[in-house]
């Protein structure tokens, strides 16, 4: 089963963990077969956040809730169950300096449907 990993940082610490800790980690992970994808992020002052209302899009600056920790990064992993996923987040280099969490990826269930990420970006 797929989990989401992500990964929350506060101003702080968003750059405390070395790259190369984090490139070693995921590099172990993928060599077990658990890796599926794992990328950083730039900074929440970066980003745009989009809604939907009454038909119309809102922008705003930077990320839509108001906390101290904003998400630095992912990793999606291949688990065999929670308690699994559970154990690959606490060795996530990251977590010494914010937090990680743990979701359950959903299957859509949709005929024909197998996963996006096999398939190409659509065009």
């Amino acid at each position: 089963m797929k989990y989401l990993c992500l990964v929350y940082l506060d101003d702080t610490h968003w750059s405390a963990c070395p790259d190369q800790e984090c490139f070693d980690f995921a590099k172990e992970l993928a060599e077990s077969g658990r890796l599926v994808a794992a990328e950083p992020l730039h900074p929440g002052h970066t980003a745009t956040t989009v809604r939907l209302r009454n038909g119309q899009t809102a922008l705003y600056d930077g990320p839509f809730a108001e906390t101290k920790e904003l998400l630095a990064g992912f990793y999606l992993i291949d688990a065999k169950d929670l308690n699994e996923a559970l154990n690959i987040a606490a060795r996530i280099p990251p977590v010494k300096y914010g937090s990680i969490e743990v979701r359950p990826v959903r299957e859509l269930s949709v005929a024909g449907y197998h996963s996006f990420s096999h398939q190409a970006a659509p065009r």
